[in-house]
Formats: structure tokens, sequence, C-alpha cells
């Protein structure tokens, strides 16, 4: 329990206590790279090995689940001379074709932003602004918000933003690993409420919490979900109520509503997933990257998804952990990675690399 405070030390080791007496064998699965974080940091996941929990890590990084083909299409607009603005974290994502920090290298105007603000005040100095967008439904919503409020006319969305549920759809339609409870994402659930994760549940589904992100969240969550598992209920509980309501955000939702249409989307790892994307809405087709600069894009070399000896797609559906990978810390690490989950800080490999002993 390194690093908790006294107080909370307390509270853990009660946690903990429930749940060595409950004797357990169970795995649990969540969606979210800083779950993933505050497991691996504060010691959380061998802990709860110890009590009979594991917990996998599925697709809950958005640079990670990001394809090939869209940093492709980053690039290739990039190389055409187009100012590109993107998130730290996809600069050194690996395609055949190179990186976006390759062709920054090489000259092309690609610049690291830390929110859609920094790229719509950035455009006011340049002929042709794209703006790469990832993230689920955290981030999103201040996409759609840059959109709807009169954007100016040289500013564009690559779009590739993400709807969670979808991808958990496919996770159980795949039934490749075994998944006894969910623990799913605060932040996404603070702007979709608590009713998309409800056809999880019922008498056929899984034990579900939407769990904060601090040590004793995910403690608390594991333990409502073993209750759960103990008491032969599959509910969707909330953990976070200082932050999630069940309705969500409202306000949030009805901008993604209007500034998006949902679309089909393969995932890195994944197949095409029904309606399990955002593109920019036809009436803001202005706006839409793969629209404006279509002629472009047409050039954008066709590429393979994987990168050879890189196994993140196996990473992202809960089938090998991290260090499973044989080139986990064997030509690939965080300064030079064979794939997104060693290059992302919500990645599953970035993390366990950091914080290996």
């Amino acid at each position: 329990m390194k690093d908790l405070r006294y107080r909370d030390e307390a509270t853990a080791t009660k946690i903990m206590e429930k749940l060595k007496a409950m004797d357990l064998d169970v795995r649990f699965m969540h969606v979210c790279g800083t779950h993933q974080d505050t497991l691996v940091k504060f010691g959380l996941e061998r802990m709860l090995s110890e009590v009979g929990v594991t917990i996998g890590q599925g697709p809950g990084c958005p640079v990670c689940v990001t394809t090939t083909k869209e940093v492709v299409e980053a690039i290739t607009l990039a190389k055409a001379g187009l100012t590109i603005t993107v998130f730290g974290d996809m600069m050194a994502v690996p395609t055949p074709i190179g990186s976006l920090a390759d062709v920054k290298a090489e000259g092309a105007d690609v610049r690291v932003v830390y929110s859609v603000e920094d790229a719509l005040r950035m455009s006011r100095d340049v002929k042709d602004m794209v703006f790469m967008a990832i993230g689920f439904e955290t981030t999103s919503p201040s996409t759609a918000y840059a959109l709807l409020h009169s954007p100016p006319h040289n500013f564009s969305v690559l779009s590739c933003h993400r709807l969670l549920p979808p991808a958990l759809i496919a996770l159980f339609a795949m039934g490749e690993v075994r998944i006894d409870g969910l623990i799913q994402p605060g932040h996404v659930a603070t702007i979709i409420g608590m009713g998309p994760f409800a056809p999880f549940g019922g008498p056929k589904g899984v034990p579900q919490v939407v769990t904060g992100f601090e040590p004793l969240d995910l403690l608390m969550g594991v333990y409502m979900l073993a209750k759960q598992v103990k008491e032969g209920r599959s509910e969707v509980e909330n953990e976070y109520p200082r932050v999630v309501r069940p309705e969500g955000n409202p306000k949030a939702k009805e901008m993604l509503t209007l500034a998006f249409k949902e679309v089909d989307r393969a995932w890195r790892g994944f197949p095409e997933l029904p309606q399990s994307a955002l593109e920019v809405a036809d009436d803001l087709s202005e706006h839409n990257a793969r629209l404006v600069h279509e002629d472009v894009l047409k050039g954008a070399p066709k590429v393979k998804e994987d990168m050879g000896g890189c196994r993140c797609g196996e990473v992202l559906r809960g089938l090998i952990r991290s260090e499973e990978c044989p080139a986990f810390g064997h030509g690939c690490s965080p300064k030079r990675p064979m794939g997104p989950c060693m290059v992302s800080r919500e990645g599953s490999c970035n993390i366990s690399y950091r914080y290996r002993e």
C-alpha cells in the first residue's frame, strides 16, 4: 500500500480483509488507462492478486485504439503542407511510414497542443489547420463545443473519437476472455451517465461498478463487484457519486449529438465495430478534414495495422498482459516504442514499464 496516506491505508486494510474473507477467484476488467496507472503505481494489482482478484485492462487508452490508418491520414496531411495539431502522446506512435514526430523532424508543421482551444488559437496564423481529435466520451465534448461555436474557416477536425459501449459489446461477443465484472470509467460516466452500461448487466450480464481514480476508489469498486458476485447480482452500481450522476451531463450529450454522427470504424485490435466512432456531422462538413482534404487523403498509402512483433491489439482485448509480449523491454520501450501501448502514458505497456521493479 505504498504512498497511501495513513487514514487511507487503514481503510484499505479493512477492504482487503473483507476481500480475503470472501475466498475469491475472479477476473475483473477495466477500460481506463488512469485506472491501470493507479493499480500499478500504488501496488494494488499485486495486493488484489493475493486475495484472488485479477484485473485486466481492456481498450481504455484512446491513443492505443486509434488505428494505424488514422495516424497515416494525419501524416499524409502533414506531408502535404497542412498544419497538424495533436496531443503529445500521438507524436511517437509508429506506423510503416514513420511517425508524426518523424515528419515533423523532416520539416512538416506538426504541433503539440494540450486542448482544442490551443489548436483554434494557432489557426489564426496558418493557412490550413487540422486538429487530430482523439479520445472517448470524456474529451469529445470539447471538440464538439469548438465545432458548434463558429470555428475559423481554415480549421478542420480529423475525428478519431471513439464511443466506449460498442467496444464492450465486442468484448463480450468475442468471448475470448473471462470477465466476472467490469470496472467502468468514472470520467466517461460523468458524460454519458449510468444508462449506457445497463445492457451489460441483468440476469445474463456481469456486475459493474462505475469507479473513481484514487486508490480507495478502486479498492471500494473491487469490493462492490466482489459483493455482487457473491450475492449473485449483476447490477450497475456507482462508487463515484461525488462526480457521476445517473443521467450524466445532458448539455455535453446534446453537443455530441449536434456536432457528430455515429459511424462504424475499426479499432486497433478489433474489427470494424458498428456505431463505435464519432465523425463530424454532415451539416458541419466544411470542418471535416476527411472531406475538406479528400483529394490529399486519396493519396494516403495503404498500410498494415499491426507492426511486426507488437502485440498491442491482444493487450487491448485483455488476452495477454503487457509483460507477456516478447518485445516488452526487449526492443520495445518508451524511448523506442514498437506500438502505441508503449507510447501513451495511458497504455498498459508504458505503465508497466514505468513502474516495473
